[in-house]
């Protein structure tokens, strides 16, 4: 398996060509990302949501009512996730082994690296803002929740500078100046 990226447009209207183009920008980030990183393998997934969206899980997982840019949920930092599956399976075709239990099964979120959750809205109106392009203001954004789900913090002026010189390799590599 490599690190591969899934994703999910929640907006009224859904992806459309631009979109695409979106998505190759990000899965060649997060190629860069994941090389610096070491980082060979798991899955991240992605959703593209407006700012009703974003504030809903902004409220519900972090207490705030009110939209963000980016929220990052990893699957893989401290203590194992409270995922649940029904590690019995049968198979349904006759003559195929059947598991009885997960050790045998497998976990199936296992490859699983976490999530990153972005709202577009709120990314255009900031490359607006600081003036670059918002293919820039996406890769930082995701980014920024890519390095979130692998560990990385900014709780403290050292680690943000950390987190902060990593994004900007990341995205100089990629071409993303500002």
């Amino acid at each position: 398996m490599t690190l591969s990226l899934e994703w999910i447009d929640e907006r009224e209207g859904g992806a459309g060509p631009k979109e695409e183009k979106w998505m190759e920008l990000l899965e060649q980030l997060l190629a860069i990302a994941g090389k610096k990183e070491e980082v060979e393998t798991g899955i991240v997934t992605l959703t593209l949501t407006d700012d009703e969206g974003i504030r809903e899980l902004n409220r519900q997982y972090r207490g705030l009512d009110k939209p963000t840019d980016v929220l990052s949920f990893s699957l893989i930092e401290g203590e194992e996730p409270e995922i649940r599956f029904d590690g019995e399976y049968e198979a349904s075709e006759e003559g195929e082994e059947e598991w009885h239990d997960e050790e045998k099964a497998g976990n199936p979120y296992s490859e699983l690296l976490g999530d990153i959750v972005i709202s577009v809205p709120r990314a255009e109106a900031q490359a607006e803002e600081y003036g670059h392009s918002f293919e820039r203001e996406l890769g930082f954004l995701f980014v920024h929740g890519f390095l979130h789900v692998i560990g990385y913090d900014h709780g403290d002026e050292a680690q943000e500078k950390e987190m902060f010189a990593k994004q900007e390799q990341v995205l100089l590599e990629a071409g993303l100046t500002r």
